[in-house]
């Protein structure tokens, strides 16, 4: 079971890199104020979702504590940061305030995964 929940966890991480790698492609687009929301963010975002609801199934299968405000929380910021990129997935430019927040709320979700214990 530890080799199951090593590959989800590897394809999470996947996930938050192209999301965040996505939206660090897009920086220079976005001080000129024609940033977009490409392809490899929504696919990100969508990974993250899938394989975070899989690493917590497996993890409570195993009978293991589960911090639900912790999940709760990151659960909700996808939640924001999915509905965004998807909404906008095709508009050829993005508000700086609305990609900035995106790159923002990724960053708090990382930090949210690495600092809360």
């Amino acid at each position: 079971m530890d080799v199951l929940i090593h590959f989800f966890l590897g394809l999470h991480i996947i996930g938050i890199a192209a999301l965040l790698g996505g939206f660090l492609t897009q920086m220079k687009a976005m001080g000129q104020g024609a940033a977009r929301f490409v392809p490899a963010m929504l696919h990100g975002a969508l990974t993250m979702l899938i394989t975070g609801v899989a690493l917590v199934g497996i993890h409570q299968a195993q009978g293991h504590e589960v911090n639900n405000i912790k999940i709760g929380v990151k659960l909700a910021v996808l939640v924001v940061i999915l509905g965004l990129v998807y909404v906008k997935r095709d508009e050829e430019k993005v508000d700086k305030g609305l990609f900035g927040l995106v790159g923002g709320l990724t960053m708090t979700n990382i930090f949210i995964a690495v600092l809360w214990t």
